[in-house]
C-alpha cells in the first residue's frame, strides 16, 4: 500500500475534548481525512463510507449511558468487515481489557495520554 495515499480514519469517542483534540492533532501531522461520532452506533451507520482505520475509545457509554461500549461496536465492525483496522483507545491500564480488544479484532490498544496520538499517527501512516 502506498504511505501517501489519503485515507479515512473514524475517530469514535463520547469525549468531545479529546475528539476534537485528535482530529486537530491527525490533521496537523498526516494528510488524511478525519471524520468524528460521539458513538459508536453513529459509526456504524457510516461503516458504507469505508473508513481505513477506526480509532475506537473503549468507555463509549460515560456520556450517552443507552449507547453500546467500545467492545459492543469493536465486535459489530469485525463482524461487518474484518479488513477495517481499529486502534482502541482508553483509559483504562487493565491488560486484561487490552487482550481482550485485540482477541476481538483491535489492532492495537493505546491507553490515552501524552504519547497516544503520535503512536495513533504512526498507525496511521503505516
Amino acid at each position: 500500500m502506498n504511505k501517501k495515499m489519503v485515507k479515512k480514519i473514524f475517530v469514535v469517542d463520547d469525549d468531545e475534548m479529546m475528539s476534537v483534540a485528535l482530529e486537530d492533532y491527525l490533521t496537523r501531522k498526516t494528510h488524511h481525512t478525519v471524520q468524528l461520532f460521539s458513538t459508536g452506533e453513529a459509526c456504524l451507520e457510516h461503516l458504507y463510507e469505508e473508513p481505513d482505520i477506526i480509532i475506537l475509545d473503549y468507555n463509549l457509554n460515560s456520556v450517552y449511558k443507552d449507547a453500546a461500549n467500545g467492545m459492543q461496536i469493536l465486535e459489530a465492525i469485525k463482524k461487518e468487515d474484518r479488513a477495517i483496522r481499529v486502534i482502541m483507545l482508553s483509559s483504562q491500564e487493565a491488560y486484561g481489557t487490552a487482550l481482550q480488544t485485540i482477541t476481538k479484532g483491535a489492532e492495537e490498544y493505546l491507553i490515552k495520554g501524552e504519547d497516544a496520538f503520535e503512536k495513533i499517527v504512526a498507525h496511521c501512516n503505516s
